[in-house]
C-alpha cells in the first residue's frame, strides 16, 4: 500500500496528521481517502476548482506529479508519496 508523508507545516494545521499507508491507485483517490481521515485536508491541498494549490507540491518518490489539475498520476503499491507545503515570507 502506498505510504504518504507530510511536511511539518501541514501538521501545524492538522496536529493528528502522521505518515500513513493509504489505499489508492491514483493521487486523487489517495487525497479522497486522506480527507475521510482528516476532514478538510483536501480543501487545504486543492483550490476551489479541485486543482493542486500553487503553494503545495506532491511527489511520488523523487518525481513531482505531472497532472496538477485532475491529479490522475498513477501510484504503485510500494510508492512513497510526499505532500509538501511551500513556505513564504521573510
Amino acid at each position: 500500500m502506498p505510504r504518504v508523508s507530510f511536511t511539518t507545516a501541514l501538521k501545524r494545521f492538522y496536529p493528528g496528521l502522521e505518515s500513513c499507508e493509504v489505499r489508492g491507485k491514483r493521487i486523487d483517490e489517495i487525497l479522497n481517502r486522506l480527507d475521510e481521515q482528516h476532514p478538510g485536508l483536501k480543501d487545504y491541498i486543492l483550490d476551489e476548482q479541485g486543482e493542486l494549490r500553487q503553494h503545495v507540491n506532491i511527489f511520488i518518490g523523487s518525481r513531482l506529479i505531472r497532472d496538477k489539475q485532475r491529479l490522475l498520476d498513477p501510484v504503485g503499491e510500494e510508492d512513497e508519496i510526499f505532500i509538501m507545503q511551500a513556505l513564504s515570507g521573510g
